[in-house]
């Protein structure tokens, strides 16, 4: 393209307004916000879960034996301080059929509206991100949505250096996506896969779902050694078939997205008997919490905690009680979920009804409380 047709293709972008207010679709794409662990989480491979940085999902079907390091790494190309990093640690050489994981990040049916899927408007959406590994090799990035179904997918290259690939995909007519707070686009990197997804030919235009069309069978396994890695930053999803500059917003504007669907307390700030939450004892063995919240949740969320009950310990008349028990109430102030939730804890004995009381971690800097909420 000439420098000529590059500028008014650029006067197109400023006037259709894909550069205007907030272009990226995806959360923590510069991979800054990592509640659960900004160190290394090892031996992950056998099943799903979010493991380091916030949004960011690891999905398996569990049948490789190749196993993987996770972490939030400081080795960013220029202008990103983070990216997600995975180490083959378990090498898997003989793919069996049905094998298969990617990295995805699951999008609300109501954030993606704009993208006028399923009607005859359907705009293209352009994703772009920085990439790069230990060797050069192809992987797969697609797009799936929930409720149809329908998919589509593109190669990309990558090499031992940092490079942006971008991704144009037309937009698609069929398949309308529900306005709501589920999960009904799914961004994935497939980074590894057995003939069950890789024996036809990859669908680069919105198709059906089906196995076999939805990974390159020209693609590389992420598991084929252990010396193995792949880096990830600065991923934008946008609609238009121009890829602008990544959209860099605040950390605490980054955070606050991201405890949407997950905020923990606990580890990571303070030392050891954190206090976690206030509450008023009910009775002599049971005590009633509430956690402000200062970012609506997405839905109603479960209580994670950092291991066994015995972790925390409740505070009231400068006694300590190991706790025995901690679950959710099942009320919330307005039902959604906006603004607060509420808990109860147990113990032995030791409380007073009608006290205050404090829950606190149990002599570990490690230990914390999350409300999860994730897609």
């Amino acid at each position: 393209m000439t420098k000529a047709a590059e500028l008014a293709k650029m006067g197109e972008v400023l006037t259709n307004g894909q550069i205007g207010g907030r272009r990226n679709i995806v959360i923590n794409g510069g991979m800054n916000v990592a509640q659960r662990s900004s160190s290394a989480v090892t031996g992950i491979g056998a099943s799903d879960g979010y493991f380091t940085c916030d949004r960011w999902n690891f999905n398996t079907n569990g049948n490789s034996a190749g196993r993987l390091t996770m972490s939030q790494a400081s080795d960013g190309p220029s202008g990103f301080a983070n990216c997600l990093k995975l180490e083959c640690t378990t090498a898997d050489t003989s793919i069996a059929a049905a094998e298969r994981f990617f990295i995805e990040q699951k999008l609300e049916g109501q954030d993606v509206q704009q993208l006028k899927k399923g009607t005859s408007d359907a705009e293209k959406v352009t994703i772009s991100f920085y990439v790069k590994g230990h060797d050069s090799a192809t992987y797969t990035v697609g797009l799936y949505e929930g409720t149809s179904g329908r998919k589509i997918a593109a190669t990309f290259p990558v090499t031992t250096s940092w490079v942006r690939q971008t991704v144009t995909f037309d937009g698609d007519t069929s398949g309308a996506i529900p306005d709501d707070n589920t999960a009904q686009l799914h961004l994935r990197f497939y980074l590894h896969a057995g003939s069950n997804y890789t024996s036809g030919t990859l669908g680069t235009s919105w198709n059906a779902d089906g196995n076999t069309t939805q990974i390159s069978s020209d693609g590389n396994s992420f598991f084929e050694s252990t010396s193995a890695t792949f880096f990830l930053t600065g991923v934008q999803l946008e609609t238009g078939e121009q890829a602008t500059p990544f959209e860099h917003r605040s950390f605490g504007e980054e955070l606050a997205l991201c405890q949407r669907y997950y905020t923990r307390e606990g580890a990571g700030s303070g030392g050891v008997y954190k206090r976690l939450a206030d509450g008023i004892c009910s009775t002599t063995t049971a005590a009633d919490y509430l956690i402000n919240l200062s970012t609506p949740l997405r839905a109603t969320p479960t209580l994670e905690t950092s291991g066994n009950v015995n972790h925390y310990v409740m505070y009231s008349a400068n006694a300590l009680d190991v706790v025995t028990a901690l679950a959710l109430n099942n009320d919330s102030d307005d039902g959604t979920f906006n603004h607060s939730v509420s808990f109860y804890g147990t113990v032995g004995s030791g409380l007073v009804a009608g006290d205050s009381v404090q829950l606190i971690t149990n002599a570990n800097a490690s230990y914390y409380l999350a409300l999860d909420a994730e897609l």
